[in-house]
C-alpha cells in the first residue's frame, strides 16, 4: 500500500494533462532533486519519480491524475506535509496558477526524460544512470 495516494479528476484531455504532468515533473526535479522519467502512451502516460527515500508513479490520462508513492523511514515522518504540498502543486497546475517557486534549481535547468511507451523503450534502470534526464 502506498504511503501517499493522490487522485485528481480533470476535464482537460490527455494532451493538456500531459503538459501539466510534465510541468510537475520539472518542478519535482528542481525542488526535490527527483529523477523523473516520463513515458507517453496512447491513452495513459506514466511518470516515474525517484530519489533516495522516495519512489512513486503518476499515472496521467484524459480524465484523471493518480499518484502513488512510497516514502522511506526518514520521509515517513513528513508524510502529511509532503502529501499536502504535492496536492497543492497539482491543484495549482490544474487551475492554471503557477505552483510555488522551487527552492532549489537543478544544474543546467534540464527537463525530465520523455519516452514513448513501447517494447523498444529504454529500460528504466538505464535511464537512471544519467545525472539528470532530458526530454528525448
Amino acid at each position: 500500500m502506498p504511503d501517499i495516494h493522490i487522485h485528481r479528476e480533470h476535464q482537460l484531455g490527455l494532451k493538456e494533462a500531459r503538459k501539466i504532468a510534465f510541468s510537475w515533473a520539472e518542478k519535482a526535479e528542481e525542488k526535490f532533486d527527483m529523477e523523473c522519467v516520463y513515458e507517453e502512451g496512447d491513452t495513459e502516460d506514466t511518470l516515474t519519480f525517484t530519489r533516495s527515500g522516495v519512489k512513486g508513479t503518476l499515472l496521467v490520462d484524459a480524465k484523471q491524475f493518480e499518484m502513488k508513492a512510497q516514502l522511506g523511514f526518514l520521509f515517513g515522518a513528513f508524510k502529511d506535509r509532503i502529501e499536502s504540498e504535492i496536492g497543492e502543486q497539482l491543484d495549482a497546475l490544474l487551475n492554471g496558477k503557477p505552483a510555488k517557486a522551487a527552492g532549489k534549481k537543478a544544474a543546467g535547468g534540464e527537463e525530465p526524460k520523455k519516452e514513448k511507451a513501447s517494447a523498444k523503450a529504454a529500460p528504466k534502470a538505464a535511464a537512471k544512470t544519467a545525472a539528470k534526464p532530458k526530454k528525448a
